[in-house]
């Protein structure tokens, strides 16, 4: 982590005078890499490094204190010379001790001055006694750019698929088998059965295979999986439980929540998984048995995954499954499969032999082979394989030496940025998911990630977190449906254990009511989890450095004496879970003069403090409202000139808050989520109009319009002109009672016309009748469409919408027919005579309909027209297509079958699921192809000349 800081702050220290200073910086940089690879066997070094480390980060904190006084100056001089042209300053600091030319002069404390270049003077002192100490260390020097950066040519978006679980189909089949296996009166409850293995040989992996598997999914009532990890937390164990059969857990003693979760699985067939399970204490294990043994159904199971034997024993299993290294040609199967992905069958070729070599170092285990061919397929040469197959990190002995080996190897292959970004995660729990977009946020607002000449730093940090990715750093990967795009993934428990490793001392994870003996003060991120039971650690405030806190807050523990411990903070995150207890942000919040990532959850709070707006290093806004009370924002919003992305979002539905004027001058916006022109006095709410300077905007949602906002005011937003728009949601005004038809509606949609290469698209409450906005089939690259819009009473023709995937239609209460004008076709067309096929809805993948209350019919191109069908082609490409609430629909259009369909689910349309159900309805020609189909809650199997139904809910 030590060569990151060095690089960043040689970035940042540009003036003549701090020469010294960066001098000593370089020259600690070029032994870096050498000092970091020898600090794993070596103590000493060890300790150089953690001093180097602390030095740089106080270095790092007081360069940004003197850039954040600058900003400040500049903003309260723009104020007052002219409130409506806010200076937009680059956050690049001028100089440590200012010379003439220098903008000085702005800071208008002296004593503030005087304390910043007192605090260089003694840091540098102490940077030069640590850069000293290295000569007696022998380090090899290593010539670094001056400014180290991701290597562009190991980036990559492309994922290889590992999902197979190679030399394991006797025991999945066995496992499988035994979840499935009925119970007897003889048999010990709950059932327990063991997976036992050493870490990285696949036991979670078989278990989730196990625990998704089509009839294990339909045999049990309630599921459950818990990561259990260590150290044991009986009450954090079972409220998690609870929180996964109920969704929410206010219950804070352990014998409560034991009573609560035997009522929710009493007489149920419940499948409950610990994953990662290391307490060998009877005791912790024993109120769980107790309470399962005599709750659940004679079939019920217990699925456990540990590392070690004793936890089998101590959890009395009645089936242990041990799982054994794979087989040297399997373990090859497996790293070929990846180091091969992309290359060349004579490159293969060439480097099988070493591959071979390099497999067998894996010793069997699933979790090296998949790490080292994630790093081979990013290596070409015969010279870079050799490397790896001769790298003296072989030889380090560890508890997992043949898991940490390769991914030592695969962590020193990263570039400096790159390895701070995955130490960061180790802040995190285990078995945590994560938001891909929110952890590249919080490395952005860290300063890991270094802006380049006309490349988006938001681009940037997405690569980074690619080029982790492509390396199996991440696995269980949650993509969007449109674009393949990483959502959500997890991290492997060794992986994290291993970045824990590389991060010690820095990065603390607390979310136990088990009081730990440590001691806070190097740490720079912490992860605290207080329930109401608990006492807080006080211990912790000996982290006067903290650059990460991320407190989820399940007490009533007040906030301003925190506020007063930690100044340094970059990230703040705030989860309160105290089940909506009002409460709000204190004024002491200004102090984090630092932060640059601020994120509030079941925010129970009316307002925000106006002091908030005094975060001038601001980049990312995120505000999860819980409750109404919540009315308006600080008018000095304006003065977060850094601000790239504004998420203001309510848990149930859409909130209409006031917006402050002035919103125009934050043109460093990105997103901009729910921006909101609601407002009874037209004088002071904020208008339309401030969107139009706005230009770096992707991501923007508007809320309140079809009430104050007419169609002139639509037009000064002047969304064409945003050529970086990709997603728009439009929220119309929600209707109170009765239904009314606006006809404004369609005047102002027509006026927000976006730009042609918008994306996804959503609209709400929209209330005019028609929807034929002149833009709408203009949207060339639109890959998604929402309408929920209760007055319509046609649709749009979106047929020849080239790229679009998936489409939402929900609440259209007043379409009754839907036709071949649906689909794009022209009279003329229908006419035409030709041997040109075309294409309707060419890459539409997923519909759905809910809530169309007077829909009656849904109509394909007649049978008559036979010259007509064989002109076009209708959604080739679509797999899933779902119709809810439908009640009056009473047929479905004959080109369904000649559709690719995988899943069909229809519920609560009467009509419909008569002529459905099992093969003998008038509409049963047209679906019966289809694997997939739920009709009315009952699963129609397909198989062979037989259909057969189970009353289970869900598709498989």
């Amino acid at each position: 982590m030590a060569e990151g800081l060095v690089t960043d702050l040689i970035k940042q220290l540009v003036s003549v005078v701090a020469r010294e200073l960066k001098g000593n910086l370089r020259t600690v940089q070029a032994v870096l890499n050498d000092a970091e690879k020898k600090q794993v066997t070596d103590e000493t070094v060890k300790v150089w490094l953690e001093k180097l480390n602390n030095v740089c980060y106080e270095i790092e904190d007081v360069v940004d204190e003197w850039n954040t006084e600058l900003i400040k100056s500049a903003i309260q001089k723009g104020l007052e010379e002219n409130a409506d042209n806010v200076p937009v300053l680059k956050k690049q600091v001028c100089s440590l001790i200012p010379s003439p030319s220098c903008c000085f002069g702005q800071v208008d404390k002296l004593t503030r001055r005087h304390d910043i270049a007192h605090k260089i003077k003694e840091l540098n002192g102490i940077l030069d006694d640590i850069t000293k100490e290295r000569v007696s260390y022998g380090f090899e020097l290593t010539n670094y750019p001056a400014f180290t950066v991701v290597d562009n040519s190991k980036q990559t978006t492309s994922h290889v698929d590992v999902s197979d679980i190679l030399g394991r189909d006797k025991v999945k089949n066995d496992l499988v088998s035994i979840l499935l296996g009925k119970g007897t009166e003889k048999e010990k409850h709950p059932h327990v059965i063991s997976l036992v293995g050493m870490g990285g040989i696949g036991k979670t992996t078989l278990a989730q295979f196990a625990y998704n598997d089509q009839e294990v999914q339909a045999h049990f009532e309630i599921k459950v999986w818990v990561c259990v990890s260590d150290p044991f937390d009986q009450c954090k164990v079972a409220k998690e439980i609870l929180e996964s059969i109920e969704g929410q857990s206010p219950l804070t003693t352990l014998q409560s929540l034991l009573d609560r979760i035997c009522d929710k699985v009493r007489g149920k067939k419940f499948v409950l998984v610990f994953d990662d399970m290391w307490t060998e204490d009877f005791a912790k294990w024993e109120p769980f048995r107790d309470a399962l043994k005599n709750c659940g159904s004679q079939s019920s199971k217990v699925l456990v995954t540990t590392r070690k034997d004793e936890v089998a024993w101590m959890m009395e299993s009645a089936n242990m499954i041990k799982l054994q290294e794979l087989l040297e040609e399997d373990c090859w199967s497996m790293f070929s499969k990846i180091a091969f992905f992309d290359k060349d069958p004579q490159q293969c070729e060439q480097l099988e032999d070493l591959g071979r070599q390099i497999s067998k170092k894996c010793k069997g285990l699933p979790l090296a082979a998949k790490t080292l061919g994630s790093l081979m397929r990013l290596k070409k040469s015969t010279d870079d394989w050799k490397n790896v197959l001769n790298s003296n990190l072989w030889e380090l002995e560890y508890v997992e030496r043949g898991l940490f080996a390769p991914l030592l190897l695969s962590y020193y292959d990263l570039s400096a940025p790159l390895r701070r970004c995955f130490s960061f995660c180790a802040v995190f729990p285990k078995d945590y998911v994560f938001p891909s977009d929110e952890l590249v946020f919080m490395w952005m607002a860290q300063g890991y990630i270094k802006s380049k000449k006309n490349v988006e730093i938001e681009i940037i940090a997405r690569d980074y977190f690619e080029n982790l990715a492509v390396r199996s750093f991440f696995q269980d990967f949650e993509r969007d449906e449109n674009d393949g795009k990483i959502k959500k993934c997890k991290m492997h428990d060794i992986v994290h254990d291993f970045a824990q490793l590389m991060s010690k001392d820095v990065c603390f994870t607390i979310n136990s009511n088990i009081e730990l003996e440590i001691d806070y003060k190097t740490a720079r991120h912490l992860e605290l989890e207080i329930f109401k039971e608990a006492q807080f650690p006080e211990s912790i405030y000996s982290a006067k450095n903290l650059h990460t806190l991320i407190f989820v807050n399940r007490s009533d523990y007040m906030l301003s004496t925190l506020f007063w411990h930690f100044r340094c903070l970059r990230i703040l995150t705030l989860d309160f879970k105290s089940g909506g207890t009002v409460w709000n942000l204190p004024d002491a919040v200004e102090n984090f003069i630092h932060l640059r990532y601020l994120k509030l959850v079941n925010y129970c709070g009316d307002a925000l403090p106006e002091t908030i707006c005094n975060l001038c290093n601001l980049q990312i806004l995120n505000i999860k409202i819980d409750g109404k009370k919540f009315q308006k924002l600080p008018q000095g919003m304006s003065k977060l000139i850094n601000l790239r992305h504004f998420d203001l979002g309510f848990k149930d539905g859409f909130l209409n808050v006031k917006f402050p004027r002035g919103f125009g001058r934050l043109t460093s916006l990105r997103t901009l989520c729910s921006f909101s022109v609601n407002g009874k006095d037209d004088s002071e709410r904020c208008k339309l109009g401030e969107l139009i300077n706005l230009n770096h905007l992707k991501t923007l949602e508007i809320s309140g319009l079809g009430s104050v906002v007419d169609e002139c005011e639509a037009m000064n937003a002047q969304l064409k002109k945003k050529i970086n728009l990709h997603t728009l949601t439009l929220i119309f005004k929600e209707l109170d009672g009765e239904e009314i038809i606006r006809e404004q509606d369609a005047l102002v949609l027509n006026a927000l016309e976006p730009p042609s290469n918008l994306e996804y698209l959503r609209i709400f409450y929209y209330e005019a009748p028609i929807m034929f906005p002149n833009w709408m089939i203009s949207l060339t690259n639109l890959k998604e469409l929402g309408i929920y819009c209760s007055s319509l009473e046609c649709l749009p023709p979106l047929g020849k919408l080239p790229f679009l995937k998936s489409l939402k239609m929900r609440a259209i209460r007043r379409l009754k027919k839907l036709g071949v004008e649906f689909m794009g076709i022209e009279e003329s067309e229908k006419k035409e005579k030709g041997d040109i096929i075309i294409p309707l809805f060419p890459n539409l993948m997923s519909i759905e309909f809910w809530g169309c209350d007077e829909w009656e019919e849904w109509n394909g191109i007649e049978e008559e027209e036979e010259d007509c069908i064989r002109r076009f082609t209708i959604m080739p490409r679509l797999q899933d297509l779902k119709i809810h609430w439908c009640l009056g629909l009473k047929s479905l259009p004959n080109f369904l079958r000649t559709t690719p369909l995988q899943k069909l689910q229809i519920s609560y349309c009467r009509i419909l699921e008569e002529h459905c159900k099992r093969g003998t309805g008038k509409e049963w020609p047209k679906i019966s192809h289809i694997p997939n189909i739920l009709i009315g809650g009952i699963f129609v199997q397909r198989d062979g000349r037989e259909y057969e139904s189970k009353p289970k809910g869900q598709v498989r």
